[in-house]
């Protein structure tokens, strides 16, 4: 497999203060990847460095949805291909969206269980459907990567390993930040830990048990 992306020796953080140290990380074309770690652990900061090498070749699945709750949910995926449309077709769909744009949108919707939402304001979902929609507006993106914080946190289990299967299905690359231990040994080809802002375990999935992965989120 072609590397997609290397991290060598680096160091990120916020406001002044290092978050991650050393961080030694390859990530080939194809991978499934679940970043693991306690709250606080730097995984999000991780993600964000690696959103930054990667940049316009990602689809990014925020941690907290990141809606505009008093847009529908059809303009809120719809902003997942914002920057291929000229300005006047972007603010035409404002107030006037075209049908392709809305069959698609609702087709998209369709895969993550909530076509029958296409035009409810996002505000008025559920905390596991806002998620959704933001997978779904991932899913619209239509790039190569996707970069999901804890995109299936608000999920029952049965719908969490629904949504995986369609981002690696849809998706040639996934870097997935993920807590619940068996959704991510089933889902991922890889994966890594992080403890105190450091990699502590890179392991292929299928060399490795819920067992190796528990001390990691002891107290």
């Amino acid at each position: 497999m072609a590397s997609l992306v290397e991290l060598r020796k680096a160091t990120a953080g916020y406001a002044g203060r290092a978050v991650l140290h050393d961080i030694d990380l390859t990530i080939d074309a194809g991978e499934c990847v679940a970043v693991m770690g306690r709250s606080g652990a730097g995984k999000s900061t991780l993600l964000n460095l690696l959103h930054r090498r990667l940049a316009d070749r990602v689809a990014l699945i925020p941690q907290a949805a990141a809606l505009v709750k008093t847009l529908s949910v059809f303009h809120n995926v719809y902003m997942g291909r914002l920057d291929r449309h000229p300005t006047w077709h972007n603010l035409r769909t404002l107030v006037w969206p075209v049908r392709r744009d809305i069959a698609e949108i609702e087709g998209t919707l369709e895969l993550v269980g909530l076509a029958d939402k296409l035009f409810d304001r996002a505000g008025t979902l559920s905390g596991g459907q806002q998620q959704r929609v933001s997978v779904a507006r991932a899913l619209y993106n239509d790039r190569s990567i996707v970069i999901g914080d804890e995109p299936v946190s608000a999920l029952d289990r049965l719908q969490g390993a629904d949504i995986l299967e369609k981002l690696r299905a849809r998706h040639d690359t996934a870097i997935l930040a993920m807590h619940d231990i068996p959704l991510a040994l089933a889902h991922a080809d890889r994966v890594v830990v992080i403890e105190q802002g450091r990699i502590v375990l890179d392991a292929s999935a299928r060399t490795i048990t819920a067992g190796d992965l528990v001390p990691y989120y002891g107290g």
